[in-house]
C-alpha cells in the first residue's frame, strides 16, 4: 500500500519536516556525485551503521555517531523517495502537534531506538544498514497516537486505484508486516532482502511511546 496523501489539515508550516527532507535529498545528491567520481563505497562504510563494527568499537565515539550519520544516508533512488515520501505525508501533522525541536528529537531518538534494537538483533551482521526508515517509523507510530482515526488515501494495487483507509488501520497494518517480515529473518538467520525489519518495528515502537511521553509532559499543542 503506497499512502498518496492524508485528509488531515495542518495548521503552522512544516518546516522541520521540510528541512529534514532537504538534508536527506542533498545528501543523497552528494552520494551521486561521489559515485560517479568512483568514491561513494567508503562515504558509505564510514556513515554507515555496522552492528558487528559498533559492537567491537563500542568505546569508539566515531561509532556511536553512525547511530545517527546512518539516517541520512541512502542506497539508491527509490529508497530516498520512498523515505521522504512517507516522512512528507505523516512529518506534517506530527510537527505540527509537536513543534519543530521536539519533532526532530522525536525523528532522531526514533532512529537511535531503530538502530538500537537492530543491533541487539544482529549483533554479529556486518551488513551496513543505512537509511531514515528507522526514524520515520518513530513518527508513523506518532502519527498513529495523534491522529488514529485521520484518512490516507492509498493506492492498493490489484484491488481498487485509491482507497481511504482510518489511519489506525494503516499503520497498524504496516507494522504486523514489518514485525512478520523481522520474525521471518530472525529465524531465516541473515536480513531478508537486507532490508531492517527490525529497525521499522523498533522505531515505530519508539514513536508511539515518546509521543505518550510528551503528552503526559504537556509539549505536544491542542489542535
Amino acid at each position: 500500500m503506497l499512502p498518496l496523501w492524508d485528509a488531515n489539515p495542518h495548521r503552522r508550516p512544516p518546516v522541520m519536516t521540510a528541512t529534514l527532507i532537504a538534508a536527506n535529498t542533498a545528501v543523497f545528491a552528494y552520494q551521486v556525485w561521489l559515485a560517479r567520481a568512483g568514491c561513494l563505497e567508503p562515504f558509505v562504510l564510514e556513515h554507515a551503521l555496522v552492528p558487528r563494527r559498533l559492537v567491537a568499537g563500542w568505546d569508539d565515539g566515531a561509532q556511536w555517531l553512525t547511530v545517527f550519520t546512518h539516517l541520512f544516508v541512502h542506497g539508491g533512488l527509490a529508497h530516498v523517495l520512498g523515505n521522504c515520501w512517507f516522512l512528507w505525508i505523516f512529518g506534517r501533522n506530527v510537527e505540527d502537534r509537536l513543534g519543530p525541536f521536539r519533532f526532530l528529537c522525536l525523528y532522531l531518538l526514533a532512529g537511535a531506538a531503530a538502530a538500537t534494537l537492530q543491533v541487539v538483533i544482529t549483533l554479529d551482521s556486518p551488513v551496513p544498514m543505512i537509511g531514515a526508515s528507522g526514524a520515520i517509523s518513530g513518527v508513523l507510530g506518532a502519527y498513529l497516537l495523534l491522529f488514529p482515526t485521520a484518512w490516507i488515501y492509498t493506492l492498493v494495487p490489484w484491488i481498487v486505484p485509491i482507497v481511504p483507509v482510518p489511519a489506525f488501520v494503516f499503520l497498524i497494518l504496516w507494522f504486523v508486516i514489518q514485525a512478520f517480515n523481522g520474525l521471518g529473518a530472525l529465524l531465516g538467520g541473515r536480513p531478508a532482502g537486507g532490508v531492517a525489519w527490525w529497525a521499522h518495528a523498533g522505531g515505530f515502537v519508539a514513536g508511539l511511546w515518546l509521543v505518550r511521553w510528551a503528552k503526559n509532559a504537556g509539549w505536544v499543542r491542542r489542535r
